[in-house]
């Protein structure tokens, strides 16, 4: 089970790998456009969906690598049994909220394939397509805050503790 969802972290994070350099290549397109007199419908709308889908495909590999901002304000003087409860806790809140984001994410989708939901913009893109990328990241994010909170329950959990440097500074 480790395996598979290590490589489903992987898989995400390398699929939002590829929508960055989708979004490079859609703001090329549209500097050369502008440089060189020529316009492509749609680069403004699909530069924005291929951000947000590397956005939401990157949340859970950003997770399990400790790349997530923490406020070490409390955690940083708690030891033990109470910083256990604490990481719990706020696994569990950060686990509940993940669920409800991805609930709704994929009722999202869902709904605007079901109604035929259109983009407003030129390109009039089918808007369950770039909801699919949100919904996925979400679901997933959700399984790895899932699997972190066992991960803690079980005392198995690589947390970086006050000794660690933190990586997002």
């Amino acid at each position: 089970m480790r395996a598979f969802l290590d490589r489903l972290y992987d898989g995400a994070a390398a699929l939002a790998a590829l929508f960055m350099v989708a979004l490079l290549a859609m703001v090329l397109t549209s500097i050369f456009g502008r440089e060189f007199g020529f316009h492509v419908r749609g680069t403004d709308a699909y530069a924005g969906y291929f951000m947000a889908a590397s956005g939401f495909l990157a949340l859970a590999h950003t997770l399990k690598r400790g790349e997530h901002i923490r406020v070490t304000l409390l955690t940083g003087r708690l030891r033990g049994a109470a910083l256990r409860r604490l990481e719990l806790w706020a696994l569990g809140l950060a686990g509940l909220l993940s669920l409800l984001l991805a609930f709704y994410s994929v009722r999202l989708c869902w709904q605007s394939r079901l109604f035929n939901d259109i983009s407003t913009s030129n390109d009039a893109t089918p808007l369950w397509i770039p909801q699919l990328s949100m919904a996925a990241g979400s679901v997933i994010l959700f399984i790895a805050l899932v699997d972190e909170w066992v991960l803690e329950f079980r005392g198995l959990r690589r947390s970086g503790g006050a000794e660690q440097p933190l990586h997002n500074e």
